[in-house]
């Protein structure tokens, strides 16, 4: 992610502009005259710089402002605030809970997933709160992530070790996050269970130094099999008991704890919100079939995309992607961004959550909970101009998909019908933004978010796996930096 956001340019005219090639280019400001006759910087440009801004009044306001404060903090447009109330005319009729809590880990995508699922169930069984065990498809995901980079491995033995797709592999083999897809193939192969048969540990919660370890083992297994990949080819493939991915199991079952097999039988007893004890009986794939929604099934639905560097109405997936070997593809629709708000209005007004990914650190403010691209005064305070178009930042690696969340309620315009802001139910925990809900402007859902999940199918071209849309670089403020694939 760039060093510094660029604003979102402003609207033109539908009918002057096909959406599909994304916005006109603005004119472009003058290229700035280099420094010195070879290019290099120049001290003499250096002083003429300074004679500049110290006869600026706003230039020197700013120097004694901003040199002892935050950008973030003392930029914020107060407008901004009073405009991005928490109110919203178009919200689900059920609430649920608690606000939940990735802390220290990039499994936004998991718990994005499960606070969609878990809908259903608290409405069925009337409870007050709920979580899925976001641990249980945590551990199956990393160790499947780990067997499906071994077979790449295998796959791939021939490319040297320099080459792009190599390295982009190797370096980010295991990650956090995934993809819808992904968590339909981690639903369909294990089903999931209540949170209290399978909790949070100490490196669920805090990934990082679990990551670390697997990555170097799982580094070190891909170079042996890479030295034996003429042979695996003619034998056909490792047996069991040599394949390196027990000893990941090993390391997994040591610090995240052994997780029921998706047939093993569990108890759970619970609560519901009028006081009464309920049980259930069952194992991790009937729990899934019984209180999955049968209209609106997690395997029937997919990413809707709005990425203005490509054509629209086509499908979409991404090379060299995936957790479950073999499983289902990693597939995205791309299409202008009215139809993805259409599709989450439509969602919302049938009674269910939805499934979204954007880029969450772009013009946001975590303490309050607001996404707004006029939050701050950038370009006043510094008298500069930030026009990247959306196809640009993520041409220019200045935006990707970053964070997955959910959105439970929008603000309709009463007149237009037309959506002014969103409700969104993110996972850092009740002390960010309003009890750890978010307010998104309609603005800002143009510009920074790429995806929503909706039901459908067709044809699909392939995208590189190093693309901008494919990972979520996820930004856990004050924590950590995390990449989490969405």
């Amino acid at each position: 992610m760039g060093s510094a956001p660029s604003k979102p340019v402003q609207h033109v005219k539908t009918e002057d502009v096909d959406e599909k090639w994304d916005k006109p280019a603005p004119s472009l400001p003058c290229a700035p005259t280099p420094t010195s006759a070879d290019g290099s910087l120049s001290l003499k440009s250096v002083s003429q710089w300074e004679a500049a801004a110290a006869a600026s009044p706003k230039t020197q306001l700013a120097r004694t402002i901003l040199s002892h404060s935050n950008l973030s903090s003392a930029l914020v447009r107060r407008q901004a605030f009073i405009a991005d109330a928490h109110v919203f005319n178009t919200e689900l009729d059920f609430k649920t809970g608690p606000i939940t809590d990735q802390k220290s880990s990039g499994r936004c995508w998991l718990f994005a997933t499960t606070n969609v699922l878990r809908y259903e169930i608290m409405k069925k069984l009337n409870l007050k709160e709920f979580q899925l065990s976001q641990s249980y498809l945590f551990f199956w995901d990393k160790l499947n992530k780990s067997n499906y980079y071994l077979e790449l491995s295998i796959q791939e033995a021939n490319r040297p070790l320099d080459d792009r797709l190599i390295s982009h592999l190797s370096s980010d083999l295991i990650s956090d996050g995934g993809q819808w897809d992904m968590v339909v193939n981690l639903l369909e192969n294990y089903g999931v269970i209540p949170q209290t048969i399978y909790p949070e540990s100490t490196h669920s919660s805090l990934s990082g130094p679990l990551n670390k370890l697997l990555k170097t083992k799982l580094r070190e297994h891909a170079l042996v099999l890479r030295d034996l990949s003429s042979s695996l080819r003619s034998s056909g493939q490792l047996s069991e008991e040599r394949r390196p991915s027990g000893e990941v199991y090993n390391v997994m079952s040591a610090t995240l704890g052994v997780p029921p097999q998706p047939h093993d039988k569990f108890v759970w007893d619970y609560y519901d919100k009028d006081g009464k004890v309920g049980r259930w009986e069952g194992n991790a794939k009937q729990f899934y079939s019984t209180f999955s929604n049968k209209h609106y099934p997690p395997s029937d639905s997919f990413s809707l995309i709005n990425d203005t560097r490509n054509p629209y109405s086509t499908l979409y997936t991404v090379d060299k992607l995936g957790n479950v070997w073999g499983g289902r593809p990693v597939r995205y629709v791309n299409t202008e961004i009215e139809n993805l708000k259409n599709a989450v209005i439509r969602t919302l007004k049938a009674g269910q959550p939805v499934f979204f990914g954007c880029d969450v650190g772009q013009f946001s403010a975590n303490s309050s909970g607001i996404m707004d691209t006029e939050l701050f005064e950038y370009e006043n305070a510094f008298d500069i101009s930030l026009s990247l178009s959306k196809a640009d930042r993520l041409r220019t690696n200045e935006s990707a998909m970053t964070h997955a969340m959910v959105i439970s309620g929008v603000h309709l315009d009463p007149q237009s019908g037309k959506p002014l802001r969103y409700k969104v139910e993110n996972s850092w925990g009740e002390g960010r933004g309003e009890k750890g809900f978010f307010v998104m402007t309609d603005r800002w859902f143009e510009e920074f978010v790429y995806q929503v999940v909706v039901p459908k199918s067709g044809d699909k071209v392939v995208l590189p796996p190093w693309d901008p849309m494919v990972s979520f670089e996820v930004h856990l403020p004050d924590v950590v930096k995390w990449t989490c694939y969405y």
